[in-house]
This record gives structure tokens, sequence and C-alpha cells, in this order.
């Protein structure tokens, strides 16, 4: 399991031509992870024998979100069958599914007394069901014994199969959570088995499914897309229905991934974000640091004030 967590120590990769940036600059940077709550949440992880996305994908968020007592759970193991040019999660045969998994990730919420949880897996396309019951057998099972805590899935597109989605939906998660990650005209690049098509139909057969669920998704920037490109497809999610959206900074893990093309100023994440309420979200993260899950406790907070979020029963 990777544990290069603290950004501010990778070295940027030389530029491949004049038109790349060659230096990160100074609105990337964050605190290296430390306090009491942060330890007893890598204790707690390591304990349970979980996974978390904050470790394998490289989040740079980790020492902020662990420090508040939140973490983002990974399921179906630390490897993922697809191999996208972003992701610093590993690549290759899976191991087989482990399913007490769903029974250790809800004790661990139970601890960790969380009112929100955010649970997310590797792809597993060598299943037809792409490890769907997992994600249905975690929803049910925090429910158990953790009730009154909202549950976010941040699910794989199952290759468009409706089937599969449809056993998450009967779930019943407060929000689903699908990246589309970047523009059409770069997929084939930046995530080569992945489809946009796949993406629309996930996100909008979840809410044909489930008419209470919100809608999530995420965009990462810097990757050889246009500033307009970025609005088009955030027209493309408010057709779809999409409530939520997360707009971040690419970061390059290591000299193997894509390189990063450019640097968003924090003025154009500004920007994003204005346009993304004019267009109609309901609630936009657009910054240099976002990702899926950032700040993730606080949308539902504020979400259920306005009565967006409509918690479930067992």
């Amino acid at each position: 399991m990777s544990s290069r967590i603290d950004i501010n120590n990778i070295t940027d990769p030389p530029a491949d031509d004049e038109t790349r940036p060659k230096r990160r600059p100074p609105w990337i940077k964050v605190r290296a992870p430390s306090g009491e709550t942060y330890e007893m949440v890598r204790h707690l992880m390591r304990n349970k024998a979980l996974n978390t996305v904050c470790e394998e994908a490289l989040c740079p968020n980790i020492g902020e979100c662990w420090g508040a007592g939140t973490s983002t759970f990974l399921m179906l193991g630390d490897t993922c069958t697809r191999s996208c040019g972003f992701c610093d999660i590993k690549t290759g045969r899976p191991a087989a599914i482990d399913w007490q998994e769903p029974n250790r990730i809800a004790e661990a919420v139970r601890r960790m007394n969380l009112r929100h949880v955010v649970i997310t897996s590797v792809n597993r396309d060598e299943r037809k069901d792409g490890g769907a019951p997992i994600f249905a057998m975690v929803i049910r099972r925090i429910r158990q014994v953790h009730p009154g805590c909202s549950i976010e899935v941040l699910i794989p597109d199952f290759k468009g199969n409706e089937e599969a989605l449809k056993i998450v939906m009967d779930a019943q998660p407060e929000i689903l959570n699908h990246n589309v990650e970047t523009v059409p005209r770069l997929f084939r690049k930046v995530q080569p088995q992945d489809r946009y098509e796949w993406a629309r139909a996930t996100l909008c057969n979840a809410r044909a499914m489930d008419p209470l669920v919100l809608t999530k998704s995420g965009i990462m920037v810097g990757l050889g897309e246009t500033f307009d490109e970025v609005v088009e497809v955030m027209r493309d999610l408010v057709s779809w229905g999409v409530s939520i959206l997360t707009i971040g900074q690419y970061l390059q893990p290591s000299r193997q991934h894509l390189p990063i093309e450019r640097y968003y100023t924090p003025e154009e994440f500004d920007q994003l974000k204005q346009i993304g309420y004019e267009l109609g979200f309901k609630w936009v993260e657009s910054g240099p640091l976002v990702r899926s899950s950032y700040r993730a406790a606080e949308q539902v907070r504020e979400l259920s004030k306005l009565d967006y979020i409509h918690l479930r029963e067992a």
C-alpha cells in the first residue's frame, strides 16, 4: 500500500516542451499530515486492514481530512483493472473479493462516529457486476450499526451496466458520485478503458432509479483541455441531473503518469465555481487541491438545511 502522502516533497518532473509548466505554483502547497486525530484514523485503518483512497490515490488533503476525523474508504482491494493515466492506484490482477470488508468498514465508521461517510472502490472489470454487491452490502451494514450516518458512494461506471447500477441504487445511498474526470476529447488519452457515454448512463440512470438521490461528479483540469471544454462538460452534467460538482487541479503522481499541461489559477477556479452555480448546480467545490471527497461532510450539512438530502433508514 502506498504511503506517499506529502505532495510538498514530490519533485516536479521536467517539462517535455516549452509550453508545459516547469515549476509548481505557490498555491499548490499543503501542510504535512500530523496530529492526534490523524494518528487515530491512521491506526484504525491499519488495525481494521482497510484501504483508503486518501493513501492509494495520493490525495493532497489527507492531513486536513484525517485530522478532522474523516476518510474515504477504498473497497474491493488496492489493485485496479484499469490503467488511467492520472491515477496512482496500481493496475493489475485483483485478489479475490473479501466479503467481510463491508463489516470492517461499518465498524470503523461506528468507531469514528461519522455523520457522513464516503465509500469508493477500484474497478473490478473481471466481474460482470463490477463489484456492485459490495457497495450494497456496505451501505446496508453501515445503516445497521451506525444509523443516522449519511452515505456517499463514489462508484465505477460498471461499463454502463444498468443491472449492476441497480444493485447499488436499491440500497439507497444519499449521494451517488461518479467522476467524469476529463472532457470527452481527452477520454481515450486520460482513461482509455472508460467511455463518456458510460458516465452519462451511470449518472442519468441513477436519478431515474431513485429520484431522491443526489448525484455528484468531478472534473480534473490541467490535462490539456480548454476552459470552454470544461464549461461544456459542466453543462452536460447539469442536463444529466447532477447536483454537486467538484473541480480540482491534476497533479502528476510520478514520471510514468500523464504530464501537467498547465496550472489553473485560483481566479480561474473561482470563475468555474461561479459558472457552476449559474448553470444550476446546488453545490460546487472548485480549487487547486479539491478532490472528489473534499469537504463532503460539510456539503451534506449545508444541503440538508435546504432539504436536498433525504436521510434513509435501515
